[in-house]
């Protein structure tokens, strides 16, 4: 369960570096900010404890109804007031990010210091591509390390509250991580583009729209494999809890879908985070269901159901492939308009900045200057689709535990409840920040639509199964 509202860490970069950037997609900047690929996660907005838990290697009987229904989102006082002070550090810490990023481009680009490492790189060597690995590494590095201060911070207030407990060694690692394929990555991706530029300054953005989508299709499928065991522990779920595999199975077997226990797997979160989470990822045979351990520590067997219900959802309903989809007709649109706007801006200023053409090296920070722009600018949009999605996994996942728990509509509930004391999420969030940067829907819309929503009632019928699917209550 990612968080809600995008944070920015460093695992987003990575990933979308290695998708080619995607350049001037409108994916980009809020991609980065995500932790994971587009918006195939269950997740509570940013997520410490409450409720019942599970054995850790072993399930038991499924929670009978709560005797105080839950039908909003709350928090005591004290927690309420602290949930408020995170929101705020994290929405001030959003905010300075956003407007640095930008800001640090146009410096570059005024100051002409990517005009003078366009200049080191030709003195150096005639040879194009190798111009490009001496340009392209040092303006990454150059933003990674400029971006990092604000990361420290963040960092720090994750562990003022008790969200995450990583040793700064620790983070300092992945950070180094992070950076080093961030770099790799991206030199390929720029270098790609800027071969494309170079043969067809009027076409570029239609043959690298064209040619990446294979690419994406490939990093989508590796990333389980290659870059998120750079970062976390992975085993498979049966391994350690056999009789949750026993119980998911059963959720499993309420759907046309094959998720054998082969395709569940345990993240041992708890080594540096506080927070619950589960997700989709993957794709084709790499396509997998993953649980964070510290949710199986924390909810209740009804809960863990649900949430794997709502995994199963993104399974069940495509949304890996409309995510892609989405995706790629979004970046085909940006890629466009990124074009025409590269034209404009060189043409505009490209004196001022010491860049003549969309072809020359220095060209770069125009480009990730448009990225970090089309990126900000499409967050709502993306955002809005991925709210979408997941509450159509809710939805799905609240339906596909009816008869395995006693209440579907209290076990989600309390899931989100948890999920929400757990990450002192607000139960009050700004409209207009939720709209604009909530990949989720805020925990109080989940908590409320999970403790009404009864499609089995005289009259009513469930979204996406028959009245009353296999076992009865």
């Amino acid at each position: 369960m990612s968080p809600a509202r995008c944070n920015r860490p460093l695992r987003g970069t990575l990933t979308l570096m290695l998708v080619l950037m995607l350049v001037l997609s409108p994916a980009c900047a809020s991609l980065a900010r995500a932790q994971g690929r587009i918006a195939v996660k269950l997740a509570a907005p940013d997520v410490p404890a409450g409720a019942a838990r599970a054995g850790a290697g072993s399930v038991g009987p499924l929670a009978a109804k709560e005797d105080k229904p839950i039908t909003a989102y709350t928090l005591p006082p004290d927690e309420l007031e602290r949930a408020t002070r995170l929101a705020r550090s994290r929405t001030l810490i959003y905010i300075a990010s956003t407007i640095w990023s930008v800001a640090f481009l146009i410096m570059l680009m005024g100051l002409q210091w990517m005009a003078a490492i366009r200049d080191l790189a030709t003195r150096l060597t005639p040879r194009p591509w190798l111009q490009g690995l001496i340009v392209l590494p040092m303006v990454l590095l150059a933003l990674s390390v400029a971006d990092l201060p604000l990361s420290i911070i963040g960092h720090h207030i994750s562990l003022a509250y008790g969200q995450s407990i990583e040793p700064w060694g620790s983070w300092l690692w992945d950070w180094t991580k992070a950076i080093a394929l961030t770099i790799g990555g991206g030199t390929l991706a720029l270098s790609f583009l800027f071969a494309i530029v170079r043969r067809s300054e009027r076409r570029w953005w239609l043959w690298f729209w064209l040619l990446s989508i294979p690419l994406e299709l490939l990093v989508t499928f590796a990333v389980p494999y290659v870059v998120d065991p750079l970062f976390d522990h992975f085993e498979p779920l049966a391994l350690s809890h056999p009789a949750l595999v026993q119980q998911l199975e059963r959720v499993v077997a309420r759907s046309n879908l094959q998720i054998p226990p082969s395709r569940m797997f345990l993240m041992r979160a708890s080594e540096k985070v506080t927070s619950l989470n589960a997700y989709v990822t993957g794709f084709g045979a790499s396509k997998r269901v993953v649980v964070w351990d510290t949710t199986i520590r924390k909810c209740t067997p009804g809960q863990i159901l649900f949430i794997f219900g709502h995994e199963q959802g993104h399974y069940a309903l495509n949304h890996i492939r409309l995510g892609l989809l989405a995706t790629t007709a979004g970046s085909l649109f940006a890629l466009w308009a990124g074009f025409h706007a590269t034209g404009f801006l060189i043409g505009r200023f490209g004196r001022r900045w010491g860049v003549s053409t969309t072809a020359d090296w220095a060209a770069v920070g125009v480009l990730l200057l448009l990225s970090s722009i089309f990126g900000v600018l499409g967050e709502p949009f993306e955002n809005a689709f991925s709210r979408t999605l997941e509450h159509q996994a809710d939805v799905y996942g609240q339906e596909v535990i009816h008869g395995l728990v006693p209440d579907p509509g209290q076990a989600a509930a309390s899931a989100f409840q948890q999920l929400g004391e757990v990450s002192l999420d607000d139960p009050y969030p700004n409209r207009f920040l939720e709209f604009w940067t909530y990949s989720h829907p805020s925990i109080s819309r989940r908590v409320a639509f999970a403790a009404h929503y009864d499609p089995w009632r005289e009259g009513q019928r469930p979204r996406y199964f028959a009245q009353e699917p296999g076992e009865q209550k």
